[in-house]
């Protein structure tokens, strides 16, 4: 396992036909990736006879890590690991992080209110595809993540078990034989499991029925969540879709709940919603997608939401045929990357400096103006 500093980044700007690496989660390929960026496992574990990482002192934590980072040194995860050591770490390469989806927000600050200079934390990516990551001493003493590109719980999941059970070979976990897994939170007590899917969903939101969907994974006890997961908001029509509670219900339920019937009928209510645009509302349609294309290619200032939304709108025109191009595949994957590169800590690596709001809002719309001008 490599030690740190290894922040994964895009190089500056490239040209044409530079080798760009997307993540795992936005490669944009396999089953119903028109909708489904990408499918996310996560699995909580505690340490047994070692306080939970809410309660435990800073020589606690310190215990915890050791162990959990020396098992996952010694355990055999992937060709390739690296380990990211948080509590000195500067705040950008800790949100370049955050930006990847290979931590939480929670995590980048950790425990003290001061951005956990001194909270012993830390997160294992592999590397370079970042299908798996573990944080340590988030909330639970260990989260461990496996992401697939498109519709594929059932291998993320088969992923995730793997690495628990080698995970668990040289750790003891806090387990009940009445509860399960022991949580820090009551709702992941029992598998520990949270399943999501990355969707992308902007014709819902366009013929209004987003909200419906909404209501009714509620009614499902299933949680939407925004691009950053829990507590964050929707940008770029950007959702994530999980299952809300784990006690009570085994692994194969709760994945046959989410990848044989709730996503297939969000996937297909997401096409209808695409074909009716086109055949009821087509000039409206092109109106919004054009608009954002003018936008992107002649700003000259842009949020980092405002970029992210017209990117959204771009890529809908391009999988519904409204603007038609040579390469659909190459264009749609060039907005994932600019779905990256917009990110304020992404930016500032690409162009190698520290900016203030206005200076990376200018440098975003100069970035995006480059990439759509000769897309």
């Amino acid at each position: 396992m490599t030690g740190g500093p290894y922040y994964p980044a895009p190089p500056p700007p490239p040209g044409p036909g530079a080798n760009e690496h997307l993540p795992e989660w936005l490669r944009g390929e396999g089953e119903a990736a028109d909708v489904v960026l990408s499918s996310r496992v996560r699995l909580a574990r505690n340490l047994a006879g070692v306080l939970f990482a809410s309660k435990a002192t800073p020589s606690d934590r310190q215990r915890s890590m050791e162990l959990c980072r020396d098992q996952i040194a010694s355990a055999g995860l992937a060709e390739r690991l690296a380990w990211e050591p948080l509590a000195k770490a500067p705040p950008q390469n800790r949100a370049l992080l955050v930006e990847r989806h290979l931590i939480s927000k929670q995590l980048s600050r950790g425990k003290s209110a001061a951005g956990g200079a001194d909270d012993p934390r830390g997160v294992a990516f592999s590397i370079p595809d970042e299908r798996l990551a573990i944080m340590v001493n988030e909330e639970d003493h260990l989260r461990i993540q496996t992401i697939r590109s498109g519709l594929a719980l059932a291998t993320a999941w088969a992923d995730a078990d793997a690495i628990d059970d080698k995970l668990e070979a040289g750790l003891e976990y806090a387990f009940s034989p009445r509860f399960g897994y022991l949580t820090a939170c009551p709702t992941n007590v029992g598998t520990g499991l949270r399943m999501s899917a990355m969707l992308h969903l902007p014709a819902l939101r366009l013929t209004g029925d987003i909200e419906k969907v909404k209501r009714a994974a509620s009614d499902m006890n299933l949680a939407v969540r925004g691009f950053y997961g829990e507590g964050s908001e929707a940008v770029g029509d950007l959702y994530q879709l999980s299952n809300q509670t784990t006690f009570g219900k085994s692994e194969a339920e709760i994945l046959s709940l989410l990848e044989a019937e709730i996503l297939p009928r969000v996937i297909e209510y997401e096409r209808i919603a695409r074909r009716e645009l086109l055949a009821k509302r087509r000039i409206p349609l092109e109106d919004h997608v054009w608009r954002a294309r003018g936008i992107l290619s002649n700003a000259r200032l842009l949020t980092t939401e405002e970029a992210m939304q017209a990117l959204s709108l771009v890529r809908l025109g391009v999988l519904t045929g409204v603007t038609p191009a040579p390469d659909p595949a190459a264009e749609v994957r060039l907005v994932h990357l600019l779905w990256l590169y917009v990110q304020p800590a992404h930016l500032q690596r690409a162009f190698g400096r520290e900016m203030d709001q206005e200076q990376r809002r200018a440098a975003r719309a100069a970035l995006v103006r480059s990439r759509l001008g000769r897309a």
